[in-house]
């Protein structure tokens, strides 16, 4: 089958700056996958150039085997929804809702219609008369009602309050279940959507770090603690994540998995095992590491 989205030694350059850096990745049918980094890695640029909204100085990225640069048959099956997307100031919101069902196929009013009493959606009441978390609530109903082939939330659910929020998932991967599509989520709300991801990516100053199905990251990473010379026996050539160290005891974050011989003997000499958090994965992975882990790595 092929992929619904496939980039390859993606580049984008403004100037001297290099904001993606041969990325290559690719998507597959009907799943959910995490966009994740800090502020300025390129997500969003990656989201842009993905939806047509851009395009990459060196590389090659195919949407549906197309190019989506200037290609309305492409683009006529994707959605991309933005924290700072705009709308027509004089629309009401059901103007706003109508305008979105001409260009999506796949559009479901009556899902739309049931979104906005959901999320108490005024019906009347004028773009520019919204708060930012009734705007917000505008976007993820389009992006849910869209039913596009390929959807992609750029936070726009970040002026959603917490009950809000968890609306916006609990809609999502019910409506994902009974019509599946492909959903890219860019967040920095990990811990929040790390149960209904499938696959993540990850990005940090432009280049991809991390390309793995979330089950199996989510087992890639365990905390140690005890004793130093323990510890450090334990992990042996295990690339360390974060070290923390007081006196003779020493709490140290390793990406494996740890085999399961050594947690068998983690657990004999009384060494703490803790699991690594998708969230705390990602804040080691695209951190500055702490002084004495640079120290370990660089041995």
């Amino acid at each position: 089958m092929s992929p619904v989205v496939s980039a390859r030694n993606v580049t984008k350059r403004y100037g001297s700056m290099v904001a993606l850096d041969g990325v290559t990745f690719s998507v597959r049918e009907n799943a959910i996958y995490g966009l994740l980094g800090r502020n300025g890695a390129g997500k969003t640029t990656l989201m842009r150039i993905l939806t047509g909204q851009g395009f990459a100085t060196d590389g090659d990225v195919q949407v549906f085997g197309a190019a989506p640069y200037e290609n309305d048959a492409v683009l006529a099956d994707v959605c991309f929804v933005k924290e700072s997307h705009r709308y027509p100031d004089s629309h009401t919101v059901a103007n706003t809702l109508e305008a979105a069902s001409w260009l999506f196929p796949s559009w479901d009013e009556k899902f739309a219609e049931s979104l906005v009493d959901d999320f108490r959606l005024p019906r009347k009441r004028r773009v520019k008369k919204l708060s930012r978390g009734e705007l917000s609530a505008l976007g993820v109903i389009i992006g849910l009602a869209s039913r596009a082939r390929l959807t992609l939330f750029d936070e726009p659910y970040l002026g959603l309050d917490a009950v809000a929020r968890q609306q916006f998932y609990d809609h999502l991967l019910r409506d994902y279940t009974e019509h599946p599509r492909t959903v890219i989520l860019s967040t920095h709300l990990i811990d929040e959507v790390g149960d209904i991801l499938e696959h993540v990516l990850v990005l940090d100053r432009g280049r991809l770090v991390v390309d793995e199905e979330a089950e199996i990251l989510r087992g890639q990473a365990v905390t140690l603690s005890g004793p130093v010379e323990t510890v450090d026996e334990l992990i042996g050539s295990l690339s360390e994540l974060r070290r923390d160290r007081i006196g003779r005891q020493v709490r140290v974050t390793v990406r494996g998995p740890l085999e399961p011989t050594a947690r068998t003997r983690a657990e004999a000499l009384g060494i703490s095992l803790e699991p690594v958090s998708l969230q705390q994965l990602v804040v080691h992975l695209t951190g500055a590491p702490t002084p004495d882990a640079s120290k370990e790595l660089s041995r």
